[in-house]
């Protein structure tokens, strides 16, 4: 029998540097519709459910996935972990793929890569494009098997529950483990939505893309519009630390 994979998208509204922001219009349309329709475009993918929290300023996130047709868990805000837990035991999955929802140009061909190593290597615990960051930061996916997250919800501490995946690919971890590069390197972008900054880029960047852009797309855009690179270039990621 095929292994059930399912996509599990990380959403909620109480983002501290940028509020709302999966609900943000971006080309017309909300963010986090963006991102669902990516992970529903995977072939790969057998379902897609929301994993928000339990908050009432999450209310809205749940209200949004009812109105469109898209499942929807909710658990604790803080932790995380918990919450992807649910999400695969509500919908009995073998193996989930973790998007966040703040990063709306997820192309469902890297998606469908990243699930196809698993199902020819069902053993590994966890496959990436991030074990070795050499794509934008914003179109990040991982695949985590569903023995490795009960795993980590049993060991993880701290910011791993935060992070989700953390603690199987910290450099102590003995997770099988695999991870999509590509080359030429374009890690030095940055199309995730955290700060003002990277708004304004996604402004600028969603009209020059195709309908259906894929990431070979947005880098080729990018790197002819160095003046929209600009925009968020200062913009320094979150230390892990910091959840």
């Amino acid at each position: 029998m095929r292994a059930r994979v399912v996509a599990i998208i990380q959403a909620r509204m109480g983002s501290t540097r940028l509020p709302g922001k999966v609900l943000r219009e971006l080309g017309g349309r909300p963010v986090l519709e963006w991102v669902a329709e990516a992970a529903g475009a995977a072939a790969e993918i057998d379902d897609v459910v929301v994993a928000t929290s339990n908050l009432a300023a999450d209310d809205i996130l749940a209200e949004w996935c009812r109105r469109r047709g898209v499942d929807v868990v909710r658990g604790s805000e803080s932790d995380v972990l918990s919450r992807f837990v649910l999400a695969a035991t509500e919908t009995r999955a073998d193996a989930i793929v973790r998007l966040t929802a703040d990063c709306p140009l997820l192309d469902p061909v890297l998606i469908d890569q990243v699930i196809g190593i698993w199902r020819r290597e069902p053993d590994l615990a966890y496959v990436a494009t991030t074990l070795e960051r050499t794509l934008p930061r914003g179109l990040d996916v991982e695949l985590i098997s569903r023995a490795a997250l009960e795993h980590a919800d049993r060991i993880a501490i701290a910011h791993d529950r935060v992070h989700v995946t953390s603690s199987l690919y910290a450099a102590h971890s003995e997770a099988a483990r695999a991870g999509v590069i590509v080359a030429p390197s374009s890690a030095h972008l940055r199309v995730t939505l955290d700060v003002e900054q990277d708004a304004a880029l996604l402004d600028a960047l969603v009209p020059l893309l195709p309908s259906q852009p894929r990431w070979r797309d947005v880098v080729r855009v990018l790197e002819a519009h160095p003046e929209i690179v600009a925009l968020n270039a200062g913009v320094a990621q979150k230390e892990l630390e910091a959840g």
